[in-house]
């Protein structure tokens, strides 16, 4: 069995939102009771995360961390079409991954009790992006 999902989401600029709920909708309406659940996010420069959900200072280390590992405006880099934050943007979605496989089982995703799933955007500025999510299950 094959099931597939596309929807957009709206960042806020740089920073992290969850769609672990939006995911294990999917997964419960679709009636998939063991599985994988494949999530891809159509963008180079945000990315996709497993990351704990419980204590949202994690997710602000992730951010200033990877903000001291790639600065913005950094001279090293060329490309700059669309501003200081574009070269770093990408590097960010390099590091970190912009495709997640996620086992479900008895009919819902079978998380961690402190995992979520975020969209990490690595601009600064608002940007809709893009995800589609695929269910492949026996």
């Amino acid at each position: 069995m094959l099931q597939q999902k596309s929807w957009t989401v709206a960042t806020r600029g740089r920073s992290t939102l969850e769609i672990t709920s939006e995911l294990d909708r999917f997964v419960r309406q679709a009636g998939t009771q063991s599985g994988l659940c494949h999530v891809f996010l159509h963008h180079t420069s945000a990315s996709l995360i497993l990351c704990e959900n419980a204590d949202p200072s994690v997710r602000y280390d992730l951010e200033r961390f990877m903000a001291r590992l790639v600065p913005d405006g950094d001279p090293l880099f060329q490309h700059t079409l669309e501003g200081p934050d574009d070269m770093p943007a990408h590097i960010r979605t390099i590091l970190t991954q912009n495709s997640l496989a996620l086992p479900i089982a008895d009919g819902r995703l079978d998380l961690g009790t402190w995992q979520g799933v975020f969209v990490w955007e690595h601009r600064t500025n608002p940007h809709r992006r893009r995800l589609t999510a695929t269910i492949l299950a026996p």
